[in-house]
């Protein structure tokens, strides 16, 4: 498995586990549409985002990445949305190196959005970028 999805796959367990406590619980998937329906605890989907950054060090080779994931987040209400964006945050900050997959992760400032599912009258909508810091050696497709 490569760096990368190792990063990824540590960034989806954390917030699973993390958010697993909540009640109702949010429904917490990778790389998934947003259902038509709204589970009553709301929805995190974890998705793969893209590679923004890839700076060569040299002697020996390798390569520092920041790949930027997104954290779309999705609630019936906005304190809802607003609970779920601390609790992500609180579970990214109390262990920056996703159990040691990446030497850093950072959650960014969320843009919001309207969103509408089925049985909800009006859901908000957040996506949170975060980015994953790591080092591969010999390529970034390591």
């Amino acid at each position: 498995m490569s760096v990368r999805e190792t990063a990824l796959a540590a960034l989806y367990a954390r917030l699973g586990a993390a958010l697993a406590a909540r009640n109702p619980a949010p429904k917490v998937l990778r790389n998934e549409t947003v259902p038509q329906r709204l589970p009553p605890g709301g929805l995190v989907v974890v998705s793969d985002g893209e590679t923004v950054e890839e700076t060569p060090i040299l002697s020996p080779l390798a390569w520092a990445i920041e790949h930027r994931a997104e954290v779309e987040v999705v609630a019936a209400s906005g304190a809802t949305l607003d609970a779920l964006l601390v609790d992500i945050a609180t579970a990214i900050a109390g262990d920056r190196t996703l159990g040691g997959a990446v030497e850093w992760a950072q959650p960014g400032a969320p843009t919001f959005d309207d969103a509408e599912t089925e049985g909800a009258a009006a859901a908000r909508a957040a996506s949170v970028p975060v980015t994953l810091s790591f080092t591969v050696a010999g390529s970034p497709l390591a």
